[in-house]
């Protein structure tokens, strides 16, 4: 069994959606042949609570105006570190970057195929490592312009 085409048009508009809001790493994974209870996961991450609120608050915003789809469950706002948006046909997983990476949940589906997204949101892929090494350079520029050790990074 493979994902509907009605999961396909939702996933392809919330990583739309996601990528808009400059979600770091959008991927999508077709999980119809493991689970009964979804077609598809969508993952996304952001280096802040504030900007993983922005994403889901988008992603919920735009498959309703585009699809009239509403999710039968929310969970995680409060934190602001993953925030799930259940649309039963899919799944939406938006976490922090940090949650990103010590969760794994690409090491765990990654043997359901992935699913074609929009190219704006295939442009995201490496943003978090791209964002991770640009945080450690200003922490390295800020220590040596305080005097710190010239050979740390």
């Amino acid at each position: 069994m493979t994902a509907t085409d009605r999961s396909t048009e939702l996933i392809k508009a919330a990583a739309q959606a996601a990528a808009d809001k400059l979600a770091h790493d959008v991927v999508a994974y077709d999980v119809s042949d493991v689970l009964a209870i979804t077609d598809a996961f969508l993952l996304a991450s952001a280096p802040n609570d504030r900007q993983v609120k922005a994403i889901v608050d988008e992603v919920e915003e735009r498959l309703l105006k585009e699809t009239g789809a509403k999710p039968v469950r929310r969970e995680g706002e409060r934190d602001g570190r993953w925030v799930l948006l259940d649309f039963v046909d899919i799944v939406v997983h938006v976490q922090h970057s940090e949650e990103r990476v010590f969760y794994g949940l690409e090491r765990l589906w990654k043997d359901c195929p992935e699913l074609d997204l929009p190219d704006d949101a295939k442009a995201t892929r490496g943003k978090a490592r791209e964002h991770a090494e640009r945080e450690q350079g200003d922490t390295y520029e800020h220590v040596t312009e305080r005097g710190g050790s010239e050979g740390v990074r």
